[in-house]
């Protein structure tokens, strides 16, 4: 089953839970009802949003995500159910076993996956590879040239133009940047605790402030998707200036989850192929899988398995 996306966004809403259904109250709007076993990402970007703790539990337990935005609409902070796995216990042991090599090896497939997609970004909308295609064939294990580092450095410049600098604290273009990964990283979280792995103990990623370094890894060949649609939103926008506190572009990047993505020859949605991902990292990190599932090519349109983004659960 693929789960949904939804947005919470019309200021006053009042959430709560009857029958199994998570129930949504608009004013001036109608009722909305959703099925608690359909939610995969419930993003709240309402200040004044109403809901008590029974709502958090049974969103939590039906394996969701909940995620909250501040007052510039990005998202703040997010809830992940803790037990989403039979074999979760096993799964972290294991995980907390895993060699050093096997991590090494797991951190070079991510990086070459994610500059293939970087390459492919770059010849759609320039027609040229940057000489990224190159690069991430020279990737090694653990990548100790840190070659992720040096296709940014090419990458960000052609995409966006020579002026352009990855700034997260800034505004434009960076900002729904920051949006989309935000809202995709919540979902690879959610994955990644789904297929019985510890978030916070990441094969690369180790900063001990972050919670979801995990998460953080496999994000990484995710991230070109968002940056295809924040460079085709700016690309149709010629005139006005993109904003993330305007619903339709938001609306627009939550859209992503309904979009076919191609894994191991397989075509998927993207919450399906982020799963299929995350649970290839699992049977990795736990002595299976030696060849990770990861996306590659450019989005393949609209999937027949869409993932149901909605604003207001509409």
């Amino acid at each position: 089953m693929i789960r949904k996306t939804i947005e919470i966004g019309t200021p006053g809403s009042r959430l709560s839970v009857a029958n199994r259904q998570l129930v949504i109250e608009r004013p001036d709007l109608p009722k909305a009802t959703l099925p608690l076993e359909d939610l995969g990402v419930v993003i709240v970007d309402d200040r004044r949003a109403i809901y008590t703790q029974s709502v958090l539990i049974e969103v939590m337990a039906s394996g969701a995500t909940l995620v909250v935005t501040g007052p510039d609409h990005l998202p703040a902070g997010m809830m992940l159910p803790l037990d989403a796995h039979h074999v979760q216990t096993e799964r972290h042991r294991a995980q907390i076993e895993a060699k050093e090599p096997v991590r090494k090896r797991i951190w070079q497939a991510l990086v070459m996956a994610k500059i293939r997609q970087q390459a492919t970004m770059l010849v759609h909308f320039t027609g040229e590879t940057g000489g990224l295609d190159a690069m991430a064939r020279r990737v090694r294990s653990g990548d100790p040239d840190n070659l992720e580092a040096q296709a940014a450095q090419r990458y960000w410049p052609r995409l966006f133009g020579k002026d352009f600098r990855r700034d997260r604290d800034a505004d434009g273009i960076n900002a729904l940047l920051n949006y989309g990964y935000a809202v995709i990283r919540a979902a690879v979280a959610r994955s990644v605790v789904a297929s019985g792995l510890i978030p916070s103990l990441g094969v690369f990623h180790k900063n001990r402030s972050n919670a979801f370094c995990l998460a953080d890894d496999l994000f990484e060949p995710y991230r070109p998707f968002v940056d295809w649609r924040v460079k085709s939103l700016h690309q149709a926008a010629v005139t006005e200036e993109l904003r993330v506190a305007d619903k339709p572009t938001r609306a627009a990047l939550l859209a992503l989850f309904n979009e076919g993505v191609l894994v191991n020859g397989r075509r998927l949605p993207m919450l399906g192929a982020i799963e299929a991902s995350a649970a290839s990292l699992a049977r990795a990190l736990t002595g299976g899988d030696k060849i990770l599932a990861l996306p590659e090519g450019l989005p393949l349109g609209q999937s027949s398995g869409q993932s149901g983004v909605g604003d207001d659960g509409a």
